[in-house]
């Protein structure tokens, strides 16, 4: 199956993105085959940013995202947003890569669901 989760919200702040990325962690646990696309858009796009540094004990949307790499997902960013937060292709963590919205259109068209957050 595919499942394509959609990401507006701030990294931190809400739980939002993180009850998606347990999600998507989720659904790789539960099969394999599971395809998993995470888009990031509007404030979401932050949650890419390598070198986060946060307290002890508390979730990592770096390490989050990591987990669904990991699973042969994929973590697509949007680049108008990055581009409205002064973010470069340089600021953001390995494996996440800038996309647009002809993409975002086409892993919907593609998507089995579709998840936003």
């Amino acid at each position: 199956m595919k499942t394509l989760l959609i990401l507006n919200d701030p990294p931190y702040g809400t739980e939002r993105c993180y009850n998606a990325l347990r999600l998507a962690s989720a659904l790789l646990k539960a099969d394999s085959a599971n395809h998993i696309t995470v888009f990031l858009m509007a404030d979401a796009v932050v949650a890419a940013k390598s070198g986060q540094k946060t307290p002890e004990g508390y979730y990592n949307m770096e390490r989050m995202l990591k987990r669904v790499l990991a699973g042969k997902g994929e973590v697509l960013l949007c680049g108008t947003c990055m581009d409205a937060r002064g973010l470069a292709d340089s600021d953001m963590m390995e494996g996440a890569r800038r996309s647009t919205m002809d993409e975002l259109a086409a892993a919907t068209i593609a998507a089995d669901k579709v998840l936003v957050f």
